[in-house]
């Protein structure tokens, strides 16, 4: 893969108005622009105030700044505008620019060019739309871990290790006419038991960087009046789903963001689950069912004060056997029952009272359990499920490894170990395709 030689600019700040709006160029005619646009070339990496020109005069007046490549965010000449955050001002500089020569960038262009220049490797790359993205606090401490190299240095770590096997099991193909059996050592199984807990490790910070990447997907399901609603009210602190004694009030779907120490927490509520006659209420029950199969968890709500009913068991067999299931027994106010965790006549359950917030705290600390969710440390760091897919792979091609020891395998090995370093290169972009970078960079806004 080659770095394009044409020069991109796109509006890097949001859509709409606001005090500061930013022209990003990036490219080898980013000079000639600045030139034409400023009237000279800023020094290197010095602010100045200049206006900004067209050919029918001054459009906007502002900070330029100019960065030689390759000491650029993308490692070619770079120039920013930086104007009043007007739309119909930034269009007429951006037509500007445009007009001299450069294109309108892709989404996630420039960090694409970053990437191609060796200015950051997929990692990192990818840890700066985590960054933006952020929806807590923690998961933009772990993107920026992870942008200042935290994840990469762990992946690198991992293909040293296995650069060092590999060498040694290859030796012991290349010197076999000395008669040295270099597998029949008890360090070589030594050597991959120990990469084995290393790839374990990276796995288990991955798996929580995903977490504080995408979240955990609920949807509190049940019949009518079983106090779903209620529910998510509490747990989003407000009054944010309408609650009535009137069965069938949520007829459509309602999501509420919310996070657990950090982890996002995508809550949904649903439609009372009967069969129904009104058209507008059938629509809402289809639209929940197929919220429900696309759930990490889910709360079947159940009104303790009336009990497991025949519609509670039909419903619970028509769950669908993927996301997990976790019986809320609600109500418990009204019931007399004390708040719990334990295993009930349809699955794993919890005793709680929406209404009067008993067992809710005891319902987060379930849900963080569910997923694996613990609070991010220092070392943490953001991930994708793309990396957890190549460090399975790796882990399964180590594993294959371990088992070709007995008897020894040599060639097998080391091919094993080769298919395990190959699927680590894939998260630092070492071992790539043009199709994985498109995917990547496709979602990350324009400007960046």
């Amino acid at each position: 893969m080659t770095v394009p030689a044409e020069t991109i600019a796109a509006v890097a700040t949001a859509p709409g108005a606001g005090g500061v709006g930013i022209v990003r160029v990036a490219g080898p005619a980013a000079a000639a622009i600045a030139t034409a646009v400023l009237g000279n070339c800023p020094v290197p990496r010095r602010a100045v105030f200049r206006h900004f020109r067209d050919a029918a005069g001054v459009i906007d007046s502002g900070i330029a700044l100019f960065f030689a490549g390759p000491a650029s965010y993308t490692g070619d000449d770079v120039l920013e505008l930086h104007g009043h955050g007007g739309p119909v001002v930034l269009d007429l500089l951006l037509r500007r620019v445009l007009e001299l020569g450069a294109r309108a960038a892709r989404p996630g262009e420039f960090t694409e060019r970053a990437f191609l220049n060796g200015k950051l490797d997929l990692a990192q790359a990818e840890a700066v739309a985590d960054l933006i993205e952020a929806g807590t606090a923690q998961a933009a401490r772990a993107a920026q871990r992870s942008l200042d190299g935290e994840f990469s240095r762990r992946v690198h770590g991992l293909v040293e290790q296995l650069i060092g096997l590999r060498s040694y099991i290859e030796a012991s193909i290349d010197f076999v006419d000395e008669e040295i059996d270099f597998l029949s050592e008890g360090h070589i199984a030594e050597r991959i038991k120990a990469l084995h807990e290393a790839l374990a490790a990276v796995q288990y910070a991955a798996r929580q960087g995903v977490l504080l990447h995408d979240g955990m997907t609920v949807v509190l399901a049940g019949r009518p009046n079983a106090g779903k609603s209620s529910l998510l009210n509490r747990l989003a602190g407000s009054e944010r789903a309408i609650v009535t004694e009137v069965p069938g009030t949520t007829r459509d779907i309602l999501r509420e963001r919310l996070q657990l120490d950090g982890m996002p927490l995508h809550l949904i509520d649903t439609a009372g689950l009967r069969e129904a006659a009104d058209v507008v209420e059938r629509e809402g029950i289809r639209r929940a069912w197929g919220e429900i199969e696309k759930a990490d968890r889910i709360l079947l709500m159940i009104d303790d004060a009336v009990g497991v009913t025949d519609e509670d068991r039909a419903i619970a067999a028509a769950l669908p056997a993927g996301p997990g299931l976790t019986v809320l027994r609600n109500k418990i106010d009204l019931s007399g029952a004390s708040p719990g965790h334990g295993e009930g006549e349809l699955g794993d359950e919890l005793r709680i009272s929406a209404t009067r917030a008993i067992g809710i705290d005891e319902l987060r600390e379930h849900l963080k359990a569910c997923m694996g969710y613990r609070v991010a440390g220092e070392g943490g760091f953001s991930a994708r499920r793309r990396h957890l897919d190549a460090l399975a792979r790796a882990t399964a091609s180590v594993d294959a490894a371990r088992r070709r020891l007995a008897p020894p395998a040599a060639e097998l090995i080391a091919e094993e170990l080769r298919q395990a370093q190959q699927a680590l290169g894939e998260i630092t972009g070492e071992f790539t395709s043009e199709d994985l970078l498109g995917r990547i960079f496709s979602s990350f806004c324009i400007g960046k």
